[in-house]
């Protein structure tokens, strides 16, 4: 059985994998790049940012993301956890005050004694049991270190894009407030909706 495990990448994936070996005795080093290296898309050194959507997608169980949420969160999900605590009004989805969210996992994970977070660039893949949790925004060092290893020139990433907008920067004379599918917790609606013609599109 594997006693030590390493991880590259302090994101949701990172984040969630080294709760879940330590959770069954096994020791990680958790590396995350940032601060010593920034990112275009990061904001804070916090692990577990979200630099996208403060969505985490459905929370209904008659829906895929829902029923994949319900079952992690029976593994006991730091993830869940951390979204529960800082949870938004969002419908039938769960959304997240991101920094509250970030926060959270940050605490946790520096705090369990089975887990070491390691400031710094990983470069290189270990030759030991290893998970590379980096996504979209993996460094070019190891991102190279990735191609030499799988003989691929580029990996793929796949991802919805959610903007982020400044809520005084809504023109609420045209946009209104409504829930997805009539299933908010506010009865005003837990969402922004802002209608576009074909052309503003």
């Amino acid at each position: 059985m594997t006693h030590h495990l390493t991880i590259i990448g302090g994101g949701l994936a990172g984040a969630e994998a080294a709760w879940q070996a330590a959770r069954r005795g096994i020791t990680v080093s958790l590396y995350e790049m940032r601060p010593a290296r920034p990112t275009p898309a990061h904001v804070s050194d916090r692990l577990a940012e979200l630099v996208c959507s403060n969505s985490l997608g459905s929370d209904l169980p008659d829906r895929a993301p829902g029923l994949l949420k319900t079952e992690i969160r029976r593994l006991d999900s730091l993830i869940m956890q951390a979204a529960e605590q800082s949870a938004v009004p969002a419908g039938g989805a769960l959304a997240v005050d991101r920094e509250q969210f970030a926060e959270e996992v940050t605490r946790r994970i520096e705090s369990h004694p089975l887990i070491e977070l390691r400031r710094e660039e990983m470069t290189h893949i270990p030759d030991t049991p290893t998970i590379v949790a980096t996504g979209p925004l993996t460094s070019d060092a190891l991102a190279e270190a990735l191609a030499d290893l799988s003989g691929k020139e580029y990996l793929y990433f796949y991802d919805a894009i959610s903007p982020i907008v400044e809520a005084d920067s809504i023109n609420m004379n045209i946009a209104f407030r409504a829930s997805r599918y009539d299933r908010g917790d506010q009865a005003e609606g837990d969402y922004f909706n802002c209608p576009f013609s074909e052309e503003e599109y």
